[in-house]
């Protein structure tokens, strides 16, 4: 599989996908939620819901997450429900996944796709 998950109103996220190949399939969360299926497949890649889930989401202080100690279904049902804690850009590549839109991230991502 060779999947990425984005939202379109993120400028970051439009940067990263500029460099992107396109035959790299694109889906816009906002647009197309994703599925219990697609998050089961990329906590079995990254080892936790945690790992998926960004603390810079608005609505994390708003709803006061913050304060709160959350567990792995805690974080399951956020993204589920809120696409906005996805880490974006997600992307698969076989058995890697890339979380965030850290440079570093992002590097690995462009050597495996052009390896």
């Amino acid at each position: 599989m060779q999947r990425t998950w984005h939202l379109g109103t993120c400028d970051t996220c439009k940067r990263i996908l500029q460099e992107l190949p396109d035959t790299l399939e694109r889906q816009e969360i906002r647009a197309e939620p994703i599925t219990p299926s697609q998050l089961d497949d990329m906590v079995a890649i990254a080892g936790s819901h945690e790992a998926l889930f960004s603390r810079r989401a608005r609505k994390f202080r708003e709803m006061k997450l913050h304060e709160r100690a959350l567990t792995e279904s805690d974080y399951r049902s956020l993204i589920l429900a809120h696409d906005t804690f996805l880490k974006r850009p997600v992307t698969i590549v076989g058995d890697a996944i890339f979380i965030g839109s850290s440079k570093k991230t992002v590097e690995s991502l462009l050597e495996t796709l052009n390896a």
